[in-house]
């Protein structure tokens, strides 16, 4: 038996599409609630008011980003079939022109152009819109767009990120509120960098401080108006 069959490769980029969406939904979640509590708390509210806030904030949020990747994802996947259909509409009116840009691709990429064009024959045979959908167009069926599971992904993943930042507001006293908040989510995200990091293969360090960096700064900003209002009003 082949080794290619007892030893099946598993590649990262199987994973675009939810790993995406659940790394923005999760650090979206965090960031937000985290710097709406902060803001709030920092504008001298009392606990139970920050907490209607950031659960506000969780609710919204999570609808918001479902709604949101939905309808982004959903652009990308109706180009997509556009391109597809347009595709679909050449091959049938002009296969002689499209056998040869395929061949080109392939010349293109270093193959000599006899092998290239017997591998054009031979796959246009087989399937004919794949072949062009994948090297010509770079649709295939690991990273084409999946609006609906990018929007319960996303929307899952919000919601368990702003409960992290609420679950402080509950635990802490009030005077230590905008500084735990801020500290247990920086926490928060720093995990959340290493974990996507990890389940992309990507540099744990560099993602865990880009994370950290801009959940930061997003705090530190909220928090500021937050006290500015407070002290205004």
């Amino acid at each position: 038996m082949s080794r290619l069959h007892t030893h099946p490769e598993s590649h990262l980029v199987s994973r675009l599409g939810w790993l995406r969406a659940a790394v923005l939904g999760a650090n979206d979640g965090i960031v937000s609630t985290a710097s709406l509590v902060v803001g709030v708390a920092a504008a001298s509210a009392a606990t139970s008011e920050v907490l209607v806030a950031g659960v506000a904030g969780l609710v919204a949020g999570a609808m918001s980003m479902a709604a949101g990747e939905y309808v982004s994802v959903s652009s990308q996947s109706d180009t997509e079939q556009a391109d597809l259909a347009r595709e679909r509409s050449e091959l049938a009116t002009q296969p002689e022109f499209e056998h040869e840009e395929l061949a080109r691709i392939y010349i293109d990429r270093g193959v000599t152009p006899d092998l290239a064009h017997q591998v054009a024959d031979q796959l246009m045979a087989k399937d004919a819109l794949g072949a062009h959908a994948g090297d010509e167009l770079g649709i295939s069926e690991v990273t084409a767009a999946r609006p609906i599971q990018a929007a319960l992904t996303s929307a899952a993943t919000f919601a368990v990120g702003a409960a992290m930042p609420l679950a402080m507001v509950l635990l802490m006293p009030r005077e230590a509120l905008v500084m735990g908040v801020s500290v247990a989510s920086l926490l928060f995200l720093a995990l959340l960098g290493a974990i996507g990091a990890r389940a992309g293969g990507a540099n744990v360090m560099k993602a865990t401080l880009r994370v950290t960096f801009w959940g930061a700064l997003a705090m530190a900003l909220t928090a500021g108006i937050g006290a500015l209002f407070g002290t205004v009003v």
